[in-house]
């Protein structure tokens, strides 16, 4: 069954090619919903997309959202309940959300299309509602079926796992901007018609990074969980936690420490991972990380000189072929190393 079900996954998409992140993606349809078979193509793509949005946002992190920690269920594997894992939980949430609403405004599902419900009213001073607005209602009701579904659990991970799939969904709808299209004589721009769009994938990361950053850690009273435990008595998330916090991220937990290889706690560490120095395109943030992942872990900043071949001086020629020459140059790479002495020997690559 597992093998039919991926193999039919990979030919839906058109072959797409998946990282080994693909596994918890396919596992996690899986467990979804099979009645919505429809939206299986995009709940993949929506998940993968939030993956690969997790490993950017934290390229430069101690943590960096290793493939082990991409379980989204507390089921099995990921019994944790740091602020990382709240992390995963609401951008892979808000991936699902935003594939599936942008297919919905694509025509791509029979199902559902824009949504128009306020097409026609006054929004505001000198604009209306009208076009082709995103359909997040849509986008969120699958989402939930699908990510929400997933949790078996009825412990305070659980609860904290539902939240965060929750603040996911809510940083789509928050994240949301409004385009409009000026009407009048000669462009004079005296009405306006307007409509919701979805941003930008990268600056929904963006927004999930800053509520990571500042996430709310959570001390559940012992007492209402037992009774919330009790078949008849599970609550939603909304009870478990502040109405003001419905937005934020939280975790129970503090995180390990992801400087030392610790395989019991699936972590790495540090030790042999790249960072950025002296590089005159590199953020702020990337700039620091030879401190943040080497010095402050206890280790050494080693340099890698590296012979890069590439491509450069292309003519086109008539007719119709273009001529390279192949250029070759010495790259400059930091590397965190445990071991002082260890020199580094040029290497060469292609690219």
């Amino acid at each position: 069954m597992g093998t039919l079900f991926m193999l039919w996954m990979t030919m839906a998409i058109g072959c797409a090619t998946f990282s080994t992140s693909a596994w918890s993606v396919n596992n996690f349809l899986l467990t979804g919903p099979k009645a919505y078979l429809t939206y299986t193509t995009s709940v993949a793509l929506g998940a993968q997309s939030g993956i690969e949005e997790c490993k950017f946002q934290f390229a430069w992190e101690r943590w960096n959202c290793p493939e082990n920690a991409l379980q989204l269920s507390t089921h099995k594997r990921m019994r944790s309940a740091t602020r990382e894992t709240s992390f995963i939980h609401a951008i892979s949430s808000a991936g699902v959300m935003y594939t599936i609403t942008k297919n919905c405004s694509m025509g791509d599902f029979e199902s559902c299309g824009c949504d128009e419900s306020k097409n026609g009213k006054t929004g505001g001073h000198g604009w209306i509602w009208g076009g082709c607005s995103d359909n997040v209602e849509f986008g969120e009701r699958i989402s939930k079926l699908f990510v929400d579904s997933l949790e078996k659990g009825k412990d305070a991970r659980a609860l904290m796992n539902l939240h965060n799939n929750r603040a996911g969904r809510l940083a789509v709808r928050a994240t949301m901007k409004r385009t409009c299209k000026c009407h009048g004589i000669s462009g004079s721009c005296s009405i306006q018609t307007c409509w919701l769009q979805l941003a930008d994938f990268r600056e929904m990361g963006d927004y999930l990074k800053a509520k990571y950053d500042r996430a709310l850690k959570i001390e559940m009273d012992k007492r209402r969980l037992r009774t919330g435990n009790r078949a008849k008595g599970r609550w939603a998330p909304t009870e478990a936690f502040l109405p003001s916090a419905e937005a934020e991220l939280i975790f129970l937990e503090e995180s390990p420490d992801y400087c030392t290889r610790n395989s019991s706690l699936g972590i790495y560490g540090t030790d042999g991972r790249e960072c950025q120095q002296n590089s005159r395109n590199a953020s702020r943030w990337e700039r620091r990380s030879c401190g943040r992942l080497c010095t402050e872990c206890g280790l050494q900043v080693k340099e890698r000189r590296t012979e890069t071949i590439s491509s450069c001086n292309c003519k086109f020629q008539w007719c119709c072929t273009v001529k390279c020459d192949q250029c070759r140059h010495v790259v400059n790479k930091y590397y965190c190393t445990s071991s002082p002495d260890r020199a580094w020997s040029p290497g060469k690559s292609s690219t």
